[in-house]
Formats: structure tokens, sequence, C-alpha cells
């Protein structure tokens, strides 16, 4: 059994997801949040509330592995600074417990989970809904299923070995190497 803590990194709002997983296609949803962080003004007093309120996360739910989206490049630097600051202090938190980090492009979680990586939030929302077997995601959580989105790309690359280099040239050959991934309606 694997539990997997996912994160989307933000300064205004960090997502998270947690799952637990067993065996080769059998992930399901412990819980999904979100860490409001806009009603701090001090940026510094929002990377102490990040840092606590994960290490929090790692003290109760204790996950194995913890995957967490990559900032992507934008044109306004000091955000991108503040977003870099903000996974800091989340990897920072992670790894005061000792727990191992793999750390996912936005674009790489978005095709993992949809096969689209331009896919928006709420495609990658439904798309985890159908895979998790799960009735609905509130719309407010979005930034939580994209954490969420993290631990579950993170979860089909160890059940697809990426690292062994084995990749699909085809959907045909895709679907006859992933049978558990694909539901019937």
């Amino acid at each position: 059994m694997r539990t997997i803590l996912g994160i989307d990194p933000g300064t205004n709002v960090l997502g998270y997801g947690i799952i637990r997983c067993s065996g080769r296609n059998n992930a399901k949803l412990v819980v999904l949040g979100v860490i409001e962080l806009s009603k701090y003004r001090d940026h510094y007093t929002k990377l102490k509330v990040i840092y606590e309120r994960v290490q929090h996360l790692v003290d109760e739910y204790k996950p194995n592995e913890v995957a967490i989206e990559a900032p992507f490049y934008g044109k306004n630097v000091q955000s991108m600074l503040k977003l870099g600051r903000a996974q800091g202090v989340a990897m920072a938190a992670v790894l005061s417990r000792s727990i191992p980090i793999y750390e996912y492009a936005p674009r790489k979680i978005k095709l993992a989970i949809t096969g689209v990586g331009s896919a928006s939030k709420e495609q990658v929302a439904a798309m985890l809904k159908n895979i998790l077997g799960e009735k609905d995601f509130d719309q407010k959580y979005l930034d939580a299923t994209d954490g969420l989105a993290a631990a579950v790309c993170h979860f089909f690359q160890g059940e697809q070995g990426e690292s062994n280099g084995a990749k699909a040239s085809s959907w045909e050959e895709f679907i006859r190497k992933n049978p558990g991934r694909i539901k019937n309606k």
C-alpha cells in the first residue's frame, strides 16, 4: 500500500490531494483540499503557513512519496519568484520528514491525466473523477484537483515504468499495455 501526497503550490491557494494505492491499477482518494493563503498579506507569513500545513499533512497522512507540480514559466518574474518560494517551502516541509519528492511539469501532469498537455483545470477534474470513481468534485476545489492530479500522475508513472523507456507508439498499443486505465460506462 502506497500513499501519495500531490501538491499544486501557490501563493494564494495551495492545492493538495492524497491517494492510497494498492496494486498496479487501484488508487483511491483519501483527502482533497486547499490551503487558503490570500487572507495573509505578508508573503513571509504565507510561507510559514505553507510549511506548517504541509508538515501537518505529512504527519497526519504519512505519505510514502510526494508529487509536486513544478512552476511554469511566466512573464512576471516577481510572480515566478514567489511561486518558486512557495514550492521550495512545501518541499522543505516534506524533506524535513525524509520523504522522497517527485516533480512534474504541469504539461506532463495534464498529459498523464487527460491525454492532452494543454487541458483545462475543468477537464483535469472531470478525468480525475472518472479515474478515481468519484461522484463529483466541487468547482471551488480546482486547485485541489491540480494537486490530486500530481499524485495520480506519479502513480501512473510508477505503474508504467517510465524509466524503462517502454512508451506506446499508438492508442491501440497504449490500451493493450494499460487495460486498467480504461473504464467502461
